[in-house]
């Protein structure tokens, strides 16, 4: 892909997560802040089911899991927990709806990808999912396929909307470099070969369509390049965790043509600097890697570092409000 077929983005979103447990109050919020690029919010402080992996693993098709004591567990049969999920699911959707009616415009839904799902799950005899390469296959098929009916479930309710799909991935360095510990806790899972982590991203991205795709991770060390091969359309990442070893990955992705989500604002209550020094990082980068100034607005959408389950809904508000301010400086003034 090169700059030229750029998918171009809306200046600023947010991650996903959110505080409380108010469907209608989290709906607004993103609604209201986010007017150009709102997200389904996720609540996971309402319990399982609500949680990220509870979340997406209600969503499996023909795969179901239920919540043991050490986490998500793959079953037989939907039970009581597949029941809650699909229940949360429907609330924040119906409040969605609610509040984008008439909406046209960038709409994002999030669910964990393949490979930070094969961490968390865990088959019947308590090890990962990931332990097994048939397992993960499966997985893998699931997902992609409960996506593709959940996007479609989204088009359906806002008809104006182009429905962004991120995959969440924070544990994909970690099962790249084969450092998911086992059930036992004393060994690691074995490294998975990148071409077949590579392979099963490109599988699940597709289930988005024609809609434009994102991948997040907050861990360190995102693998730019490899997520680009896997046709994801923008990396989404904690800008605070970037050091200098990133930089040639980093500048090989916007001159590739693939979006920045740029996390520059802190997922948990903090004393928010004015909206241009948010950016200052971004511009310092832009300068080091020798692009173009006026590329930023194209380049570059402002998220929150993480998400922002873990803030008080005050923060929540006005850090969303403060990523699309910090946008609109970057745009402004991109030197």
């Amino acid at each position: 892909m090169s700059e030229n077929t750029r998918v171009t983005f809306p200046a600023a979103t947010g991650v996903g997560s959110m505080p409380g447990g108010d469907a209608r109050e989290a709906a607004k919020t993103v609604t209201g802040s986010l007017e150009d690029f709102p997200h389904l919010a996720e609540l996971p402080a309402r319990g399982p089911g609500a949680d990220m992996i509870g979340r997406t693993a209600g969503m499996l098709v023909e795969l179901y899991a239920r919540v043991e004591p050490s986490g998500w567990r793959l079953s037989d049969r939907p039970g009581r927990d597949t029941r809650r999920a699909h229940a949360w699911l429907r609330e924040d959707l119906d409040a969605l709806e609610e509040f984008t009616q008439g909406y046209e415009g960038d709409l994002k839904v999030q669910a964990v990808g393949p490979w930070t799902l094969a961490a968390a799950l865990e088959l019947r005899n308590g090890e990962a999912v990931l332990s097994d390469p048939g397992a993960c296959r499966d997985l893998t098929a699931s997902l992609a396929e409960g996506l593709r009916l959940h996007v479609a479930d989204v088009r359906r309710r806002i008809p104006g909307a182009r429905v962004v799909l991120q995959l969440d991935e924070p544990s994909l360095t970690a099962v790249l470099r084969g450092q998911i510990r086992t059930a036992s806790g004393y060994r690691t899972h074995r490294a998975v070969d990148r071409q077949i982590v590579e392979s099963g991203l490109r599988e699940v991205l597709g289930a988005s369509g024609p809609g434009p795709t994102v991948v997040h991770s907050c861990a360190p060390d995102v693998p730019f390049a490899l997520l680009r091969r896997a046709g994801t359309d923008a990396v989404s990442f904690d800008f605070g965790l970037l050091t200098e070893r990133d930089d040639d990955a980093i500048g090989e992705a916007v001159e590739g043509g693939t979006r920045l989500f740029a996390g520059v604002v802190p997922g948990t209550d903090a004393a928010l600097s004015d909206p241009a020094g948010s950016v200052m990082g971004v511009r310092t980068l832009w300068r080091r890697l020798g692009l173009r100034p006026g590329l930023l607005a194209e380049a570059v959408t402002v998220t929150p570092a993480c998400g922002l389950a873990g803030a008080s809904p005050a923060y929540a508000r006005q850090a969303l409000a403060h990523c699309v301010r910090a946008a609109r400086s970057l745009a402004d003034n991109p030197e």
